[in-house]
């Protein structure tokens, strides 16, 4: 993943995360309820994180195996040619 692509992302997902924190601490809510909230939040994005996470892993080993078949297609070639 490209390092702009990497921190977007990340700056994204930070912006989210403290927006709705903030979002949950400034509602008129008990105490008990706000950390309920905060607690749901926090697994939920932390879901959603790992969900990306598992995302981009497949799409990195689906791209080194289409990098690992034109490697071998064209070491094929090279040996028909030598």
């Amino acid at each position: 993943m490209e390092k702009n692509t990497k921190n977007t992302l990340i700056a994204l997902g930070t912006g989210i995360a403290v927006g709705s924190l903030l979002g949950i601490l400034f509602a008129p809510n008990k105490g008990s309820d706000t950390r309920k909230k905060i607690t749901d939040a926090k697994e939920k994005l932390s879901d959603r994180w790992k969900e990306q996470v598992e995302k981009s892993r497949e799409n990195l080993l689906s791209l080194k195996e289409g990098l690992k078949e034109r490697l071998d297609a064209v070491t094929e070639k090279v040996d028909e040619y030598l």
